[in-house]
């Protein structure tokens, strides 16, 4: 019986990672990466400073690995990855704005002091 259930393991992981791969597959995996670095930075980023910090690359991350995966959900025709993907990447987008905005106005308030 585990002969068998490790066959059928070995079998099916077999298939996913090896039968099943093709250039999309790769563009996921990429896009998980870059996904997944999105925590990583917003990690190193907050044991530097001694509390929790989002950095800019937090979103570019968040922003790119999302257009990328939500490019490979479209193309898989996943509904789920898709309306999840394609929330996201309208959060990561406003968010992104906020941040953007804020640093512009910072920038303006400080040039208006230097005159």
């Amino acid at each position: 019986m585990l002969i068998d259930l490790s066959q059928a393991v070995g079998g099916y992981l077999y298939d996913v990672f090896v039968t099943r791969v093709d250039w999309w597959v790769f563009l996921g995996i990429v896009a998980q990466g870059l996904f997944t670095m999105r925590f990583v930075v917003q990690w190193l980023a907050s044991e530097k400073a001694g509390k929790s910090v989002v950095p800019m690359a937090f979103w570019w991350f968040s922003i790119s690995g999302g257009v990328l995966l939500l490019a490979y959900a479209l193309y898989r025709r996943d509904p789920v990855f898709i309306a999840g993907q394609g929330f996201g990447v309208f959060v990561y987008l406003r968010n992104l704005q906020f941040v953007l905005r804020e640093r512009k106005a910072g920038r303006e308030v400080q040039g208006k002091g230097a005159g």
